[in-house]
């Protein structure tokens, strides 16, 4: 059986894996780890970083929280800059995203639920 908690570092476990350390993708021996409830990314972004492409019809609810840096967000609604840390934003279902990093930059995003 797999273990029922779990301790590590995000940022060391999240470079396996794109940054994600929770969601459906983990390996079911990482136990807890491995969940259709909700996804989770450590994400590190050198300046200049991008996802040039967007997303294309995303069934998921998203928070992404700002910890350190300056990162730029396109949603099809508008876009946002996240400068102080603690900034965020929520989106729903059906808005579209793409992001680049302003200066480096460090996020913590999460998704629900955690969709093949």
């Amino acid at each position: 059986m797999a273990p029922n908690w779990h301790h590590g570092n995000a940022a060391d476990e999240g470079s396996e894996n794109r940054g994600w350390i929770l969601g459906h993708f983990m390996d079911p021996a990482t136990g807890v780890r491995s969940t259709k409830d909700v996804e989770v990314k450590w994400g590190t972004h050198p300046a200049g970083d991008k996802r040039p492409e967007w997303t294309s019809d995303d069934q998921r609810t998203t928070l992404l929280l700002l910890v350190e840096g300056r990162f730029k967000l396109d949603l099809t609604e508008g876009s946002i800059v996240l400068e102080r840390q603690g900034d965020y934003v929520t989106w729903g279902p059906g808005i579209d995203h793409s992001w680049e990093a302003l200066t480096d930059a460090v996020v913590i995003t999460v998704r629900w639920p955690s969709l093949p």
